[in-house]
């Protein structure tokens, strides 16, 4: 199995869980194979990238089908959770606004010829490996977005549990802490960024100087 294929089917567990969320919420086994595709949609992450590297299959392609792979995940529960009104209409918004930046100064510099996460990634800086590309942080994010797309799949049936299983108090206590973790992994999204956005500042300088010269000639 390729590291593609790896990334294929972990998009593909995560339109699953989000369906059984969709449709069957509520139903023990429905939302037991939910939670499991969810953990297998985030965990599957890191095998195509340790399959890219043990089977020395590692491509500039494979690393942004990779960061798509992740986009799609991250941006499918966010909507879907936002959609149902656990969470608020602007976390899907943050996501999809710091994807689009981070992908587009990735794309200027894959032009460069630097991609992926390794000695060949566009950040530089050291700070900015700790942050992103070392496994410590990476494996710190997996496992905050999963354990977060995993509660908020718990707490979708909670309306139609009957009070007396849990109170209002109880109830206002579970909301809260999805909404913590929720807001956590936001922020951890958001740090993770700027590394990307402060290296990739340079490949932006660079491709507006290119495009000014081209812009004068075109007007000549």
């Amino acid at each position: 199995m390729t590291p593609n294929q790896v990334t294929a089917i972990r998009v593909l567990a995560a339109f699953a869980a989000v369906a059984l969320f969709t449709f069957w919420h509520g139903a023990l086994v429905a939302d037991a194979t939910a939670i499991l595709l969810t953990i297998a949609a985030i965990a599957l992450d890191g095998v195509d990238g340790y399959i890219a590297r043990k089977r020395n299959l590692a491509t500039p392609l494979g690393a942004q089908f990779d960061i798509l792979g992740d986009r799609v995940v991250e941006n499918l529960f966010f909507t879907f959770f936002a959609a149902t009104g656990l969470i608020s209409f602007w976390i899907p918004v943050l996501f999809f606004v710091r994807g689009t930046l981070t992908d587009f100064l990735r794309g200027l510099a894959a032009r460069s010829g630097r991609s992926g996460f390794g000695r060949n990634s566009m950040i530089e800086t050291w700070w900015g490996r700790s942050l992103v590309a070392s496994r410590p942080s990476r494996a710190a994010y997996a496992a905050l977005k999963c354990t977060c797309f995993c509660y908020l799949g718990l707490l979708l049936p909670l309306p139609q549990l009957p009070v007396t299983w849990f109170d209002a108090n109880s109830r206002q206590w579970l909301s809260g802490a999805g909404q913590a973790l929720v807001m956590a992994t936001a922020a951890f999204c958001v740090v993770r960024a700027i590394p990307v956005i402060w290296d990739g500042r340079r490949y932006l300088a660079s491709a507006s100087a290119t495009a000014a010269p081209a812009a004068v000639n075109v007007t000549r």
